[in-house]
């Protein structure tokens, strides 16, 4: 193969990974919209739905919000019923936030048809061109995270009123 044509298949490669982002934004958009969200909240929601619970301290951390930002989040996403606070049975002073059954159903009927969707395209591949393809993914999930970590160290260009 040609250097042209390396340098061109790198090029659509990198157009169909922008284009999947972009269509992977504009659906957690939307679906953030239906659950009546907004992105930051549909984060902390995502995490508890994955993991089970969490203490707040452990969401502000993962999502970069203040003390204060987080209460106001779960105040905001309990109001909707989309989770509980209890204290923790094991440390009283800890609390533990629980994503509840009814944003998981919710998700669950905004999502499960992609990923119905997502496995029946998945069939049409081999066993190699899957490991492939999950080699690309995690590479390029690692190329993110470190140009993240680089990002955070620079201060906004503009700050922002609060």
């Amino acid at each position: 193969m040609s250097s042209d044509s390396l340098e061109k298949l790198r090029a659509a490669l990198g157009g169909e990974v922008q284009a999947n982002q972009s269509a992977v934004d504009a659906f957690d958009e939307r679906a953030a919209t239906i659950l009546g969200v907004n992105r930051t909240d549909m984060r902390c929601l995502e995490h508890l739905l994955d993991t089970g619970d969490a203490a707040p301290t452990e969401l502000g951390a993962l999502l970069g919000l203040t003390t204060g930002s987080v209460t106001a989040m779960l105040d905001r996403l309990e109001k909707l019923g989309y989770l509980t606070r209890n204290a923790d049975p094991a440390d009283r002073r800890r609390v533990v936030v629980r994503a509840t059954d009814l944003v998981r159903d919710r998700a669950m009927a905004l999502y499960m048809p992609m990923v119905e969707e997502g496995d029946r395209l998945m069939l049409g591949y081999s066993a190699e061109e899957l490991e492939l393809i999950i080699g690309f993914l995690r590479v390029t999930r690692g190329v993110y995270e470190r140009q993240l970590d680089r990002v955070r160290a620079i201060e906004p260009y503009v700050k922002r009123k609060r």
